[in-house]
C-alpha cells in the first residue's frame, strides 16, 4: 500500500464514552452475560476479531470489554445522522470503495496502544466464521499486535432480519477467549506472513465461536438474515 495522507484518529474519550453507553444498553436493556473480558490486555495494542449475526454486536462487544473499542465498519452505516454518532463514537467507517484508509486509521490506532474491533466475516450472516477477509491478518501483521477473539451470541434468532434489534431482556451471551498465537515467520515477504496468519485465524476464531455456542446454549441463526 502507498503512503496516505495522515488524519487525526478517535481520542480515547470518545470510545471510553460509547463505552459507558454500549454498557447500559447490553445489562440494562438486555441481559448479557459476559465470560472470559480478563483475556482483553488492560493496556496496549490488542485487535478484538469475531462473529457478526446482528444489528448490535458492535456494540454488545464494545459495552462487554474492558476499555473503549474503535471498530471498523461497513460504509453506509458512516452516513447520516447516525454515521455522526457512529464517528463521534471512534468508530471507523470504511470507504465507499475499499478499505485502505480505514486499515491505516486502526493500523495507527494500534500503534497508539488502542483497541480495534474488527469482524472478519465482513457483513451481518449465520456467524459461523466459515469465510472471512484478510483484513485482521493484514492488522495483526503490520501492529505486531494480539488477537483476542469474541464470539457475540443472540443478538439475531432464525428469521429475523440482519437489522433486527433484540426486544427487552434477550439473552445474549459474549464470549472472550486467550490472544491467538500465531505461527508466522518474520522473515518471510509480508504477503506470505499474511496469507499463514489467515490460514491459522479463520479456523481460531470459527472453533471459538463453537465453544461459546457449547457453553452459553445460545445457537447461531441458521439463516443469514433477510
Amino acid at each position: 500500500m502507498t503512503p496516505a495522507p495522515q488524519t487525526r484518529i478517535p481520542s480515547r474519550f470518545q470510545a471510553g464514552w460509547a463505552r459507558i453507553v454500549a454498557a447500559i444498553l447490553e445489562h440494562v436493556y438486555l441481559s448479557t452475560k459476559v465470560v472470559g473480558r480478563a483475556n482483553i490486555p488492560k493496556q496496549g495494542a490488542a485487535i478484538l476479531a469475531g462473529n457478526h449475526t446482528g444489528l448490535v454486536d458492535g456494540p454488545i462487544v464494545l459495552g462487554a470489554s474492558n476499555r473503549g473499542v474503535h471498530f471498523i465498519m461497513k460504509w453506509s452505516l458512516g452516513q447520516g445522522f447516525g454515521g455522526k454518532i457512529l464517528r463521534a463514537a471512534g468508530q471507523v467507517p470504511l470507504e465507499k470503495n475499499g478499505g485502505r484508509a480505514a486499515l491505516r486509521t486502526c493500523l495507527r490506532l494500534l500503534e497508539a496502544g488502542r483497541l480495534v474491533g474488527v469482524f472478519p466475516e465482513g457483513s451481518r450472516g449465520d456467524g459461523q466464521m466459515d469465510k472471512i477477509h484478510a483484513g485482521v491478518a493484514w492488522l495483526a501483521v503490520h501492529a505486531g499486535a494480539p488477537i483476542i477473539p469474541f464470539a457475540c451470541l443472540g443478538t439475531r434468532r432464525d428469521g429475523e432480519a440482519a437489522s433486527h434489534f433484540p426486544p427487552f431482556r434477550r439473552r445474549l451471551y459474549v464470549s472472550f477467549g486467550p490472544a491467538l498465537k500465531l505461527d508466522l515467520d518474520k522473515s518471510a515477504p509480508t504477503a506470505d506472513q499474511i496469507a499463514a496468519a489467515m490460514e491459522q485465524i479463520g479456523p481460531a476464531l470459527a472453533d471459538h465461536v463453537r465453544e461459546a455456542v457449547q457453553a452459553s446454549g445460545i445457537p447461531l441463526p441458521k439463516d443469514k438474515g433477510r
